[in-house]
């Protein structure tokens, strides 16, 4: 299996066409596809707080149905998921740009992007489990004794991360850093917490290189193990990057 993971987009639809091309592939058709065969594989969180979210949902929805991705949904991708169903969801922490999109949009277009959007979400595994097992998409992580299942537990760890329960002073999560007591014999791939380069700790790698706040966009080469980014066209915001000790 030959996949090109990228992690979150949140939006930024030129760095990902930039990084597409920079992988070798081909955007005659309207999407991205590699002449090698090549799949692309995405950790989560296509849409918000950057400028073209929907433009990601309408890529992504057609790579999978022609059946050249796997996507994993990311907890902005539930929370929009929840929005599209109108479930009662605070529009804050990046939805709104988003759903300012959606609502620029006449009625009729927006019912085939909601529509689209819903049909992505609910096809989508909550972790793609791949390569006879030896590779995971988890947009969070996943622990290695988890792998398997699907209960409640395991959603929030895999959309959320290992939160404590407390919040930081930003009102963020306070997230335990899983990755380093990962023992499992599979590579995970994630993103959700941005780093400022990939960090890769055992088998587990962090390919979220936070594009959205200026960071970098990043893909991870399988089985070759390698990366490759290119560079976020938006404002440096460093105190989004976590640092680990």
């Amino acid at each position: 299996m030959h996949i090109d993971i990228i992690g979150d987009i949140h939006g930024c639809y030129r760095e990902f066409t930039a990084l597409t091309e920079k992988l070798g592939y081909v955007w005659d058709e309207g999407i991205p596809i590699h002449p090698d065969g090549r799949k692309l594989g995405f950790v989560g969180d296509l849409t918000d707080r950057g400028p073209e979210s929907l433009k990601m949902i309408d890529i992504v929805c057609a790579l999978v149905d022609r059946k050249l991705a796997h996507y994993v949904p990311g907890n902005h991708c539930n929370k929009l998921y929840r929005f599209f169903l109108g479930r009662n969801v605070q529009v804050t922490h990046g939805l709104e740009t988003t759903v300012a999109e959606y609502h620029a949009l006449p009625p009729s277009e927006q019912e085939m992007i909601r529509r689209k959007f819903i049909r992505l979400y609910e096809g989508a595994p909550l972790y793609a489990v791949l390569d006879e097992g030896r590779l995971v998409i988890a947009h969070a992580g996943i622990r290695h004794d988890y792998i398997g299942r699907m209960d409640k537990k395991v959603k929030t760890f895999v959309l959320y991360g290992d939160i404590t329960g407390e919040t930081n002073p930003d009102g963020t999560p306070v997230r335990r850093d899983w990755a380093k007591r990962y023992r499992g014999d599979a590579w995970i791939v994630y993103g959700h917490t941005p780093v400022e380069k990939p960090r890769f700790v055992g088998r587990t790698v962090n390919i979220d290189t936070g594009c959205v706040f200026g960071g970098a966009l990043t893909a991870l080469r399988y089985p070759e193990m390698t990366t490759v980014s290119v560079p976020s066209s938006m404002p440096h915001v460093p105190e989004k990057f976590r640092t680990f000790s």
